[in-house]
Formats: structure tokens, sequence, C-alpha cells
């Protein structure tokens, strides 16, 4: 339990440092995809929009992802460090979870443009692009304002 404590403010550092960059690949990967609709399917700036996209997604924004999950469950099991019963870690955690599937969401997509395959317009990865703005906006305010 000593060891868990003293370890907690480096693993609290690297879990907002992953958050950033979690965050920052969720913020410019839907982005990429409005810029990428505008592109000829197969032509040479197709094809470095999706070089751009998996370098971003597997190269940054997994890893972030990856480390914010397995630093945030640390902190969660740090003992005496959470009120499991209160409502606004229910809140945050839940945010979290539709954070992951948003992840899951622009994976599936860049897949799409990766087959050359996308049939969505510009405009549904534009209003795409404010989820992670609203869930980011909840989980801050869950965590620094603690309202319930």
């Amino acid at each position: 339990m000593q060891l868990m404590w003293a370890l907690y403010p480096w693993v609290k550092a690297l879990h907002i440092m992953a958050v950033i960059a979690w965050m920052s690949g969720l913020f410019y990967l839907p982005r990429l995809y409005v810029y990428h609709c505008a592109t000829r399917r197969g032509s040479a700036e197709s094809e470095r929009f999706k070089v751009m996209e998996r370098r971003l997604l597997r190269q940054i924004t997994n890893p972030a992802m990856i480390t914010a999950w397995i630093c945030g469950l640390f902190m969660a099991f740090t003992p005496h460090l959470i009120p499991w019963d209160a409502g606004w870690w229910h809140v945050k955690l839940t945010a979290v979870v539709l954070m992951s599937g948003f992840h899951g969401a622009v994976s599936r997509w860049r897949r799409d443009f990766l087959e050359d395959r996308n049939r969505r317009p510009a405009r549904f990865y534009r209003i795409a692009n404010e989820v992670p703005t609203l869930l980011m906006v909840v989980i801050v305010l869950m965590v620094i304002v603690r309202p319930f």
C-alpha cells in the first residue's frame, strides 16, 4: 500500500500526459477524415491521408489510450483514493467508457477510408469531432468539481 502511494504522483503525471495525447488524437482524427472526404479515391492525396491516419492512430492515439487506462486503473485501485459510492466517480467512469467507444468508432472509420469504402459525408465527421470535447468536459468537471 505504501508503494502505491509512493508511486501515485508519478502515475498521475503519466496519466495526465497520456490523456492529453489520447485526446489530441481523438480531436485530430475526425478532422483528418473531413479533409480525406475531399480527396479522390486512389489518389496520391488520399493515400497520404491513409498514412497520416494510420500513424496517428497506431503510434500515438492507441498507446496513449492504453496508458491512460492502465494509469487510471492503478489510481482507482490505490487504497482510500476514490470514494466508490460517490456519484461523480460513476459519471466520470461512464464518460471514459464512452470515450473509449468513440475511439473504437474512429478506428472503424479509418478502416473504411483505408479500404476506400467511406460512405459518410464530411459533415458527419465535423459533427463527430465534437463528441470527445463534450466527453472531456464531463470528465474534467467530475474529477475537479466533484459535484455529487
